[in-house]
């Protein structure tokens, strides 16, 4: 009889360890899924902040280039109406680009942040409640 108990509380030891296990590896793995996640935002967001700046300046200098060609072509105010017209549609551009990056990045942020934090507070849980049936076994056979 007390072999019988001895191995079955072996058995569900066992059982209990291989689901920690699996526990430990699913936390790992969103762990490792978060931390990529926010590499790759924050990786995305200075690769586009810098290719931003570039490109502003390259369409800056083409922009003030060919107004500065219109300007001597053409009447002021033609030049004028023209010219703020390009630099509103380039400005918008640019201005959209930036913004939409931004909140891209902030929110990848701030996802990634719940999600790790829902994973852990369930994995948590579900370890303590493990742990008390393990122990309540444990007692239950030896009483």
């Amino acid at each position: 009889m007390k072999e019988n108990a001895v191995i079955t509380i072996i058995s569900i030891t066992i059982i209990v360890l291989n689901m920690m296990m699996i526990i430990v590896l699913d936390i790992k793995n969103a762990i490792m899924v978060a931390t990529i996640a926010e590499v790759t935002t924050v990786t995305m967001a200075e690769i586009m902040a810098a290719t931003m700046a570039e490109i502003t300046a390259a369409v800056m200098a083409v922009t003030t280039a060919v107004v500065m060609a219109e300007v001597t072509a053409v009447v002021m105010a033609e030049v004028t109406a023209v010219t703020m017209v390009e630099v509103t549609a380039v400005v918008m551009a640019e201005v959209t680009a930036v913004v939409t990056a931004v909140v891209t990045a902030v929110t990848m942020v701030e996802v990634t942040a719940v999600v790790t934090a829902v994973v852990m507070a369930v994995t948590t849980a579900v370890v303590k409640d493990v742990a008390a049936v393990g122990a309540g076994c444990f007692n239950l056979i030896n009483s």
